[in-house]
């Protein structure tokens, strides 16, 4: 018996899609813990100990921008996965408005948000990194590497590597490309502050355009 259409998988990322994402997320990460309070967009597990670590010590800001973090970055996820039914470049499309969006925010404030649009910055960039990582696990059945979070694949690396005498040398471009991304993105707060939301914005459009191209 055929499949019905919508319970067909999409295809998960192509390796220029996932590089691209990859390095995004570093930049973005970069953005919120230099310019949005000093916590991630992304990496959930370190904002959890940043949120325990916030309420222990007393401190309510970083708690409460931790908090923010966490909830946009679940509401994303469930976005993106709902999205990447049709097919990934749907999740990355919620995700590049997210971006965009941020940018448009980002510049009516010259680069310097107060705490209120520091919040509301922060929740883009998670929603945003939620959307990324919801739409890749989604599209591609949940079994492709993340993009926005690579504690997984570094431990996947080691354990290949030691169990199989090889090197997974795509994952090991992305854990390359991460951190490059975060050094761009750093870069660009610290000398063209305006600009630098707009450089993973420009990489998730780019991703976008190669996912629909293939219709991934």
């Amino acid at each position: 018996m055929a499949v019905p259409a919508q319970q067909t998988p999409a295809r998960g990322p192509g390796p220029a899609t996932r590089l691209l994402l990859t390095t995004a997320a570093g930049a973005v990460n970069a953005i919120g813990y230099l310019a949005l309070g000093g916590v991630f967009t992304s990496v959930m597990t370190a904002n959890l100990a940043l949120l325990g670590l916030a309420l222990g010590g007393g401190s309510l800001t970083v708690a409460r921008l931790a908090a923010v973090a966490i909830a946009a970055y679940l509401a994303g996820a469930a976005v993106g996965g709902r999205a990447a039914v049709r097919g990934l470049w749907a999740a990355l499309a919620v995700e590049s408005v997210a971006l965009w969006a941020s940018w448009v925010l980002w510049l009516t404030a010259d680069g310097t948000p107060g705490a209120a649009r520091q919040a509301v910055l922060l929740a883009a960039g998670a929603l945003a990194m939620g959307c990324q990582s919801g739409g890749v696990q989604a599209a591609s059945g949940g079994t492709a590497t993340t993009t926005a979070y690579l504690t997984g694949a570094l431990t996947g690396v080691v354990v290949h590597a030691v169990t199989a005498g090889r090197l997974q040398r795509r994952t090991l471009a992305a854990l390359v490309l991460l951190p490059l991304g975060a050094a761009a993105g750093g870069l660009a707060v610290e000398y063209v502050r305006l600009a630098a939301p707009a450089l993973p914005a420009l990489l998730v459009t780019g991703a976008l355009g190669v996912a629909w191209a293939g219709r991934g």
